[in-house]
């Protein structure tokens, strides 16, 4: 296998002529250099050295194995200098994040069958509540993060990356006066990263059974397609709505999110430390991770809508790992409001504390759309037979080379 360096032509990889900043190449030298930084990316992401513990790589909550997501059940994952501070969301996969535009807070649908002049808010943008626009700015984030792999600073960063084995390779790509700049080596150490994770062996293959089907090279059974048709019928499961499931106008594979945020009220989850304080709560795009729209009502209790490709896999579920089984996330929906005591904790007097993480002002944001919607002692949204159709059906959303990992649904 051709090392880092060989892969760059003689413009890129000479010493002394690679840099963080390259300008203008032409069509094949950015190629190249766009492989280079794929080959990086992918050592750095499993070396655990670029972390203050010396333990923590971003493959350790970002497992391959589980379509780049956690590999466990735990709400959150551990992290700090001695991998003993809990984080404060659940790890999402990083699989199918390649096509997910910019956050806008103003949104126009622009698909052909769309109306433009409808503006569907807040969408895009990278992690539970949007706050980074490309992979890279994504990438800067755990490197930083006091209860992820917690360098101090950049410079502590760079000190890790020049003792690295692929320090040579790193100065082949980037110069070899990169280290001497700690802010310009964390720049390009997140570049390379960034560049990794548009792998698309590796982070979006399309090659679930589902795309199989779509394709015409596979069949569903009848449960599975009774459960497509509960997803996206309108009145019932409703689930196409924020998790599309048709082609794209192209041919493009349905990527199974609209990239929005939406305030879904996850029941509040104690086994999260920080939630410990009555006086916490997470409220996604208005905070606390997320600082531009702190004071922002309107927005307080809105998370991303995450593709559904690959969600067999996962052991916790929403942005805060509340449920523990597919079937639960599917059932939530469809008695959130109907049956909310079976959701949500009681007070001493027997009454139910419904949308227990999310403070009353708020409660206007929730989306009330089916199968949301109706009031306690109503008929749930969808039967029992119904919602064991759509997991069915979104056990067809596993990649190939993930089937081994699928975990049973309840």
């Amino acid at each position: 296998m051709l090392g880092i360096a060989a892969i760059l032509p003689a413009s890129i990889g000479r010493a002394g002529t690679g840099s963080v900043h390259p300008g203008p190449m032409s069509r094949a030298d950015a190629f190249a250099r766009a492989q280079a930084l794929t080959a990086l990316g992918r050592r750095m992401f499993f070396d655990p050295s670029l972390s203050a513990s010396g333990k923590q790589a971003c493959s350790s909550c970002h497992d391959p194995h589980h379509a780049f997501g956690p590999a466990s059940a735990a709400p959150v994952e551990m992290g700090g200098p001695r991998l003993d501070q809990p984080g404060l969301r659940a790890v999402p996969s990083l699989r199918y994040l390649q096509a997910v535009p910019a956050f806008t807070e103003h949104f126009y649908d622009s698909e052909d069958e769309g109306d433009e002049s409808v503006d569907n808010g807040p969408t895009g943008g990278l992690t539970w509540d949007g706050r980074a626009d490309r992979g890279k700015d994504q990438a800067e984030i755990p490197l930083l993060s006091p209860f992820e792999m917690a360098n101090k600073d950049t410079a502590a960063v760079s000190a890790a990356l020049r003792k690295a084995a692929y320090a040579d390779a790193f100065k082949a790509v980037f110069g070899d006066q990169v280290f001497d700049h700690p802010d310009d080596a964390f720049d390009a150490a997140a570049e390379a990263l960034g560049t990794f994770e548009q792998s698309a062996a590796d982070f979006y293959p399309y090659s679930s059974r589902y795309d199989d089907f779509l394709a015409g090279k596979a069949t569903l059974s009848a449960q599975e397609l009774h459960g497509r048709d509960v997803f996206e019928d309108p009145a019932k499961g409703n689930c196409a709505s924020c998790h599309l499931s048709d082609p794209a106008n192209d041919g493009e594979p349905p990527q199974f999110t609209d990239y929005g945020l939406i305030a879904v009220a996850v029941p509040r989850n104690p086994a999260i430390s920080a939630n410990a304080d009555p006086a916490y709560f997470d409220l996604g795009l208005c905070g606390p991770l997320r600082t531009d729209f702190h004071g922002r009502a309107d927005y307080c209790g809105l998370f991303k809508t995450p593709t559904l490709r690959n969600v067999a896999l996962r052991k916790s579920f929403f942005h805060n790992g509340y449920f523990h089984t597919l079937r639960d996330a599917v059932a939530f929906y469809a008695s959130r409001d109907s049956d909310p005591g079976h959701w949500y904790p009681k007070n001493a007097d027997g009454t139910v504390r419904e949308y227990d993480d999310l403070p009353k002002a708020y409660w206007p944001n929730l989306n009330q759309d089916p199968p949301f919607g109706g009031k306690p002692g109503d008929k749930p949204a969808l039967t029992d037979p119904e919602i064991d159709a759509i997991v069915a059906f979104l056990q067809t959303l596993t990649d190939a080379d993930q089937q081994a990992e699928a975990v049973p649904a309840n």
